[in-house]
C-alpha cells in the first residue's frame, strides 16, 4: 500500500517549502504535529500551563508536563484533553496555537494551514465541533476530521483501501477504538473511554487499597512503563514508589512488583479484550476469513504495555503484533490523508 500512495502523491515539493498544512493526532496523552515535506515536526505531552485566571500559555508540552502537581497558586498546568475529547475548550485553543506558533512562526497569519486532526471515533457532534472550532480558532483556515482507528489503518500501513478485511485496536491514553475496515471504510467500529489513563488510575488505586500510599498519576505512568505487563509468566521485576503516606501524612517509599502491577491491571485490560471480542462477534464472515490470515494489528501508546499482543492473540486465537512506531501510526495516516485529500475524502468524517 506505502508504494501505491507514493505513487499517489502529487509533486507537491516546491509548494511544501511554504506550505504551512497540518496533521495533528490531538490525543488524550500527546499531541503530534506532521508538516507535509517535513515529517512529524512536534510530538509534546497535550498539557499546558497558563496563568491563574486567565489563558496566557507559560508552557506547553513537555515543560508543562513536568509542572503537573508542583505549580504555585499563581500557575494551573493541566491536561485539556480527557476521553480523546476536549474537557476544557480555552486551554485546548491555547495549547494548539501554541503549537502551531512552534512549527511555523509567523507564517501562520499569512498562510492560514487545512489541518486534517484524527479525533476518537465515538465522540459526539458537541465534541466533535468543539475540535473543530478550537482549530479554527488557534488559526486554521479549513478542519478535515477522521477517526483515529481509520488514520491508524492507514499509518500502519493496511491495505483500506482494497476489499480486503483490516481490524486494527488503537489503544491510546483516553480511548481503545477496534475497527474492522475495508474499501476506505469502518464496517464495524467500537469505541471504550477506557485506556493508558485508566490503567494509570488502576495502579493509583491498587497502591492506596493495599499500602496506604498515595502516588500521583506520573508515577503511576511510570511504574506502567517500567515493570507493567498483562502476563503473568515471566521473571519478577520491582521498582521503588515514593509517595504519601495516608494514615501518618508523611512521605513513604515502597518496593512494587510486576506481579502486583499485572494484578493491579487486569480488570482494565479484561475490559479491552472484551470489545475486541465483540468486534470480531460482530465482523462478516468474508471479513472474518481476511483476519485469520492478516490476524490483528495494535496502534497507540497502550499497546506497548508488555505481553498484550500474546494475551490477545491467546483470547481470540488470532495473530496480533503491533504497528511500527505505534505511537505514530495516527499522525502518520492523517499526513497521508492530508496529501490526498481527495483520494481519501469519503474515509473521512461527515
Amino acid at each position: 500500500m506505502r508504494n501505491l500512495l507514493i505513487r499517489m502523491m502529487p509533486a507537491r515539493k516546491f509548494f511544501n517549502l511554504f506550505s504551512c498544512d497540518m496533521a495533528i493526532d490531538l490525543g488524550t496523552a500527546n499531541t503530534v504535529v506532521y508538516v507535509p515535506g517535513k515529517g512529524i515536526v512536534l510530538n509534546e505531552p497535550s498539557v499546558v500551563a497558563v496563568k491563574a485566571n486567565t489563558n496566557h500559555v507559560l508552557a506547553a508540552g513537555k515543560r508543562a508536563k513536568e509542572m503537573l502537581g508542583k505549580t504555585p497558586e499563581s500557575i494551573v498546568a493541566s491536561r485539556p484533553m480527557r476521553d480523546g475529547v476536549i474537557a476544557n475548550f480555552e486551554l485546548t485553543e491555547s495549547m494548539l496555537r501554541y503549537f502551531i506558533n512552534e512549527v511555523h512562526g509567523n507564517r501562520r497569519m499569512i498562510f492560514k494551514p487545512r489541518m486534517v486532526i484524527g479525533v476518537p471515533s465515538g465522540i459526539t457532534q458537541v465534541e466533535r465541533r468543539a475540535v473543530e472550532d478550537a482549530s479554527r480558532q488557534a488559526g486554521a483556515q479549513e478542519v478535515h476530521i477522521v477517526s483515529e482507528p481509520m488514520a491508524a489503518a492507514i499509518g500502519a500501513g493496511l491495505p483500506v483501501h482494497e476489499p480486503v478485511g483490516s481490524m486494527i485496536v488503537d489503544i491510546g491514553g483516553g480511548t481503545t477504538e477496534v475497527a474492522v475496515i475495508t474499501l476506505k471504510g469502518i464496517v464495524f467500529c467500537k469505541s471504550i473511554r477506557i485506556a493508558g489513563d485508566e490503567l494509570d488510575q488502576a495502579i493509583v488505586s491498587y497502591v492506596k487499597r493495599k499500602y496506604n500510599l498515595l502516588i500521583g498519576e506520573r508515577t503511576a505512568e511510570i511504574v506502567k512503563m517500567t515493570i507493567g505487563t498483562v502476563l503473568s509468566e515471566g521473571p519478577v521485576e520491582s521498582m521503588e514508589v515514593r509517595g504519601r503516606d495516608l494514615v501518618y501524612g508523611v512521605p513513604k517509599t515502597i518496593r512494587l512488583t510486576s506481579v502486583e502491577v499485572n494484578e493491579s491491571l487486569l480488570e482494565t485490560i479484561s475490559n479491552i479484550v472484551d470489545v475486541v471480542k465483540v468486534a470480531l462477534e460482530n465482523t462478516p464472515p468474508e471479513l472474518s476469513s481476511d483476519l485469520v490470515e492478516h490476524g490483528i494489528i495494535l496502534a497507540g501508546g497502550g499497546s506497548l504495555l508488555r505481553g498484550l499482543a500474546g494475551l490477545l492473540s491467546q483470547e481470540t486465537g488470532l495473530p496480533v503484533k503491533p504497528a511500527e512506531e505505534p505511537l505514530l501510526c495516527v499522525v502518520k495516516g492523517a499526513g497521508i490523508m492530508l496529501e490526498n485529500l481527495d483520494f481519501f475524502r469519503e474515509a473521512l468524517m461527515k
